[in-house]
């Protein structure tokens, strides 16, 4: 009776659905809350300081040397030993003594690591044959 409830639980519910509804929070509202406490940065030159605005993150992607940015599936993340992540902008004002000056909307401040199934991955949303088309597991629930 109980093995059939736990099974049954199971089926629905994956043991990182915890963990990606936490790691898709953070992104929706965690990342955003954390630059509107800071607010602004006080910088060494009097007068001068940034304000913090919206950030922006984009969908994995990985340099190449050959040539720009693309796309990148977290299987061949695993095959090429690259970080599976997404770049972060930022937009920012300068402020020079009370006057804001013109916005810098797309500041590349640096990459999150990406975790697979989570709202900013190509795999979310795949069906069964999609992801063996990607060559993932389909039975993998990510994490």
């Amino acid at each position: 009776m109980i093995e059939t409830l736990v099974n049954s639980y199971f089926r629905s519910n994956s043991l990182v659905n915890q963990q990606l509804s936490s790691y898709n929070r953070f992104l929706d509202k965690g990342i955003q809350g954390v630059i509107d406490r800071m607010g602004t940065i006080q910088t060494n030159v009097e007068g001068f300081e940034l304000k913090l605005g919206k950030a922006r993150i984009e969908q994995p992607r990985y340099y190449e040397v050959r040539g720009g940015y693309r796309h990148v599936h977290p299987q061949e993340a695993r095959l090429r030993n690259i970080t599976y992540s997404a770049p972060v902008f930022l937009e920012i004002v300068p402020v020079f003594n009370g006057i804001e000056r013109p916005v810098y909307s797309d500041v590349f401040i640096g990459e999150i690591p990406v975790m697979v199934k989570s709202r900013l991955c190509y795999l979310s949303g795949m069906g069964r044959n999609e992801l063996i088309e990607n060559g993932e597991d389909p039975d993998d629930p990510g994490g």
